[in-house]
């Protein structure tokens, strides 16, 4: 008997603990975002999870449906990191009689990107120049649009929203920049550019007043203004699913017999294809969260999508995802895309902890702490810059929206596994930043 009350005391105290830290959370949650006059009119959903001892902490709106921005990442990211393997696969390709070589799209966005300095893949077509190209694509393996369902069609010329494609090059970006003339890379587009009929070019030493914007559904690109000072502007191209690609490959290769192949009627099947590695999947992982790239994020899906399933598709992959690794989610998100450019996107905060519990379970802690952003790095360069080392994390932005979601190794050495969604605010993002902030800075005191 005397060891029945015993136990039931320490459970007893146990429960009144969690009580309290649950209480105490609460608190600085109230104090410092709920409360925030920043965020009264706005939705808030906060979820805390102790990864240490596996237990939550703190659920204010843990299980509501919010739109998570660039968060709608995590789930890409674990993703590329299960199926993408070590290194990217650029290019599959098969030397057709001896003569033609028949080069198969992979998604891969790093090719000819100037983020990397080696480039296996051009290096091979440049080796073999001399034999024709041909751009083969399994029949139904592009099943994608250039753009994802739910993105703002408005902001198509803005280097954030670059098309999808089965072939990437260059970042599917125009890079326009120069000093007092304009220069275009590739180069291919100089010819591209037009004028505003009737417009008189007056010399300007501000470069602000000089900009550069495609026609919606062509490769014109509207340049207003006079290039006074240095500037620098990527637009997005069209991509017509690969044939701007051939283009290009043929004008930077000094090529002319590259092409689409025409002919599904015998298609190759992938195991006869021999294999060109591009990048460490990890390095381009990296940019992708450390500079929430939605393009790098787009494709990524679209790769995951292709080595898994044999097509490009966002919706095929995110319901094979969805019944397979993912199938123990809280709840059911409605995901549609790789970058979180959708409005459509729909996750709630205990989806993340999940999410980002299964990443901590499955890779190692250094790969993880690499691709993730650390404070006063990556997209939280601003912030958390005393915690360097202690949060690894991931934001989110659309207008109206915020999101922070990541790990936070405390004071006392423990793990937690946090998300904080903001919805429908119409106030200062970089004050709602700074709320989250000061809670998540508390936590890793005090907890």
């Amino acid at each position: 008997m005397k060891l029945r009350k015993y136990i039931l005391l320490i459970a007893y105290g146990i429960q009144l603990t969690a009580c309290s830290v649950n209480k105490e959370i609460g608190k600085q949650a109230q104090k410092n975002v709920i409360g925030d006059s920043l965020l009264l009119n706005a939705h808030v959903g906060i979820c805390v999870y102790d990864a240490t001892d596996g237990k939550y902490l703190y659920n204010y709106q843990g299980d509501k449906y919010f739109i998570p921005a660039s968060n709608t990442k995590i789930f890409t990211c674990y993703a590329a990191m299960k199926y993408l393997g070590d290194s990217l696969v650029g290019l599959r390709y098969k030397i057709q009689n001896d003569s033609t070589i028949l080069i198969e799209a992979t998604g891969d966005p790093s090719f000819l990107h100037p983020d990397f300095k080696v480039h296996p893949v051009y290096n091979f077509l440049k080796d073999h120049k001399a034999y024709p190209v041909e751009l083969y694509m399994q029949p139904g393996s592009w099943n994608e649009d250039a753009w994802g369902t739910g993105w703002s069609w408005d902001d198509y010329y803005y280097d954030y929203m670059a098309e999808r494609s089965p072939f990437p090059i260059y970042g599917n970006l125009v890079r326009f920049e120069g000093t007092g003339k304009i220069n275009a890379k590739p180069t291919y587009f100089l010819d591209s550019i037009i004028r505003p009929t009737g417009t008189t070019v007056v010399p300007s030493d501000d470069a602000q007043h000089f900009s550069i914007q495609r026609l919606i559904n062509a490769n014109q690109f509207v340049a207003t203004g006079h290039p006074g000072n240095h500037f620098l502007q990527d637009v997005p191209f069209v991509t017509n699913a690969g044939e701007t690609a051939v283009r290009l490959l043929r004008d930077t290769l000094d090529k002319t017999n590259i092409a689409i192949q025409q002919d599904q009627l015998t298609p190759y099947p992938s195991t006869s294809f021999v294999v060109i590695h591009s990048q460490p999947t990890d390095s381009l992982l990296k940019i992708l969260m450390h500079r929430s790239d939605n393009f790098y994020a787009e494709q990524s899906l679209l790769m995951v999508s292709n080595e898994k399933l044999g097509i490009m598709n966002d919706e095929k992959i995110i319901d094979t995802l969805l019944k397979t690794d993912l199938k123990d989610l809280p709840q059911h998100p409605r995901w549609v895309d790789g970058s979180g450019l959708s409005r459509f996107n729909l996750i709630t905060p205990q989806d993340f902890v999940f999410m980002l519990n299964k990443i901590r379970n499955e890779f190692a802690w250094n790969r993880i702490t690499t691709i993730f952003s650390t404070g006063g790095d990556g997209t939280i360069g601003n912030y958390y810059k005393g915690l360097r080392g202690k949060i690894y994390a991931k934001t989110g932005s659309l207008s109206n929206n915020t999101a922070l979601s990541g790990y936070l190794i405390t004071q006392k050495n423990k793990l937690l596994i946090f998300s904080v969604l903001v919805n429908n605010h119409t106030t200062s993002a970089s004050g709602i930043r700074r709320a989250v902030e000061r809670f998540i800075t508390t936590l890793q005191k005090e907890y």
